[in-house]
């Protein structure tokens, strides 16, 4: 008797762990209640300002302006017309959908990066770009993505890179 309750405890654990593992994947498929996109997702800063409010709405205080177009953000939550939104440092707040674009856009985080011909660490170098560019994101493969910047095209390593999902690497 003693053998069968503690299997039958070890299998209600297993079953809880289960349930918990699959709520973990659940989550990070979730989809916002406005546009049933994929959250967190990222967008790209349409407009050259961007108000961030405290809430989703006019009446709400304005904490602080987004100042650079293109820039990406995270979009982490969605009420009707407004999406929450976080950049780089964790910083951000409500902007209203009107200022986004799903255009992506990725900052490159390590500085001069070499912009690759190929996804091959040892293809032929078209620029190296600063740490801080925003750069147009084209595909990624694996642990490579395709930008633009500045007029050039190449790969970089997307471990370098502020705005890619791991979902953006599948092929």
């Amino acid at each position: 008797m003693r053998r069968i309750r503690t299997g039958v405890t070890a299998a209600a654990l297993a079953v809880a762990m289960a349930i918990s593992m699959a709520g973990g994947a659940l989550a990070a498929q979730e989809r916002g209640p406005v546009t049933n996109l994929p959250i967190p997702r990222f967008v790209s800063l349409k407009a050259s300002e961007g108000n961030v409010r405290r809430g989703p709405s006019l009446s709400h205080r304005i904490d602080w302006v987004f100042k650079r177009r293109d820039m990406p953000l995270q979009v982490v939550g969605e009420y009707g017309h407004w999406r929450r939104v976080k950049d780089r440092d964790g910083a951000g707040g409500w902007v209203h959908y009107s200022l986004l674009s799903g255009v992506r856009t990725v900052l490159i985080e390590q500085d001069m990066v070499p912009l690759l011909m190929k996804p091959d660490p040892k293809a032929p170098v078209n620029a190296q770009l600063e740490m801080g560019v925003v750069a147009r994101l084209d595909e990624c493969r694996l642990d490579w993505c395709r930008i633009g910047a500045g007029g050039y095209r190449g790969w970089v390593p997307s471990d370098a890179l502020w705005g890619v999902m791991a979902d953006d690497q599948r092929r």
